[in-house]
């Protein structure tokens, strides 16, 4: 499912400022068909080529820290709906029950290993799996657990028109968001209030900008930027 009629959108993303995001995208179909062509044949070749690498980093996990090497939570991608995305735990066993659903610069949860995959975004490499079902897209707006969903205004609700990315513009300009967030004496808040709607300025803009060159361009600057 591309872009589905209007009618058939959730409710929750039924209103007059997504609609003007709509009318744009939907005008762009057969950019969304390369766009989705473009997905599943790029993951499954990327999940072949990387085998040897995801056993090594698998090695390098179990022998840094216990507990499992994928680690697993619920996001939300297009149409409202919520999935299960696939990651390298780059955390210890729990972080979660330790602490915020957002990481801090020094954050004491992350391990050694996890410090290496999360500065070079290996952690991310298990994503394609996401994006082979169609979970996840190469670029698009960053997914986000259901607690920060609930949080979008009415124009945010747009992002959700397409599949969550691994990367977007956001995500660029955003990378160093630990940092941000490590003076703040509550992360959640500052995150929802201030980070949030900042990065969904860009993402928002990217929707209006959608084209299969400009993703390119997107991911060719996600490359550049994580390996300076």
């Amino acid at each position: 499912m591309i872009m589905p009629k209007w009618e058939e959108l959730p409710e929750s993303m039924r209103n007059e400022r997504v609609r003007r995001y709509y009318d744009i995208l939907v005008k762009k179909r057969r950019s969304l068909e390369l766009k989705r062509l473009f997905d599943i044949v790029m993951s499954a070749l990327l999940l072949i080529l990387l085998a040897p690498v995801f056993i090594i980093i698998a090695v390098l996990i179990k022998r840094d820290s216990n507990g499992k090497v994928i680690f697993k939570q619920d996001r939300v991608t297009s149409f409202d709906r919520d999935f299960t995305i696939y990651k390298f735990r780059s955390m210890v066993s729990d972080a979660e029950k330790l602490g915020t659903k957002v990481t801090v610069s020094d954050d004491m949860r992350v391990t050694k290993i996890g410090r290496v995959l999360r500065k070079y975004r290996l952690d991310e490499l298990p994503q394609l799996i996401n994006v082979l079902k169609g979970e996840m897209s190469f670029v698009g707006t960053r997914p986000e657990v259901r607690k920060y969903v609930e949080c979008y205004s009415p124009e945010m609700m747009a992002t959700l028109l397409m599949p969550a990315g691994i990367t977007s513009e956001a995500s660029i300009k955003y990378k160093d968001e630990a940092e941000l967030l490590s003076n703040a004496s509550d992360a959640d808040k500052v995150y929802i209030k201030e980070i949030l709607p900042a990065k969904m300025r860009y993402n928002l803009r990217s929707l209006k900008k959608f084209s299969c060159v400009n993703d390119i361009i997107t991911m060719v600057k996600t490359i550049y930027f994580s390996l300076l």
